[in-house]
């Protein structure tokens, strides 16, 4: 039994249906070091065709362009991912390790059934967000007061925060963490 152990896997879904997941990731990454979709597809051992169906259609569910093509001549074809492509990959990453990094903690397994009280949860809305080099200040209104988190700034970009959206407070101890439900 101790050589057993969990494996999470990442799906991004997109109104209610499953657009990609590790698979198209590492083809756009490989995509990204190849400098052509065509290397790509070989390095990863699948048809040129297959893989450009698979960027085109995720493009598609995107509705945002991954790739800047240039097509083949006497210098071949080049490809690279588009601010867009870079987003998803690095996200996907983010989430991606966020979800191994938590399936290896022991405690991971112990939070399962832990429960936060209702008195623990504060739902408020934005009302600013003061990104630093590394932290940020969140001031959510709660009713007739404000509360002030002090989240590090990968948190805030990662949840998106942002004046105006509806969150939650979460006092944990003498700290403050901000959810979105």
């Amino acid at each position: 039994m101790k050589e057993l152990g969990p494996e999470v896997r990442l799906w991004l879904r997109k109104g209610g249906r499953v657009v990609g997941g590790k698979g198209k990731v590492e083809l756009l990454l490989a995509i990204e070091k190849e400098g052509s979709l065509s290397r790509a597809a070989r390095k990863l051992g699948m048809s040129y065709r297959h893989a450009w169906g698979m960027v085109r259609e995720l493009e598609k569910e995107l509705g945002a362009e991954l790739l800047l093509r240039r097509r083949g001549g006497r210098e071949g074809g080049k490809s690279l991912l588009t601010e867009e492509g870079r987003r998803l990959v690095r996200w996907y990453g983010i989430l991606e390790g966020a979800l191994r990094e938590a399936v290896r903690e022991e405690t991971f397994w112990e939070a399962l059934s832990t429960r936060l009280s209702a008195r623990n949860r504060l739902r408020g809305v934005i009302e600013s967000v003061e990104l630093g080099e590394v932290g940020a200040k969140v001031r959510i209104a709660v009713g007739p007061s404000t509360v002030t988190a002090l989240i590090t700034r990968e948190a805030a970009e990662t949840l998106g925060l942002k004046k105006g959206d509806r969150v939650e407070a979460v006092i944990k101890a003498t700290e403050v963490m901000v959810a979105k439900p």
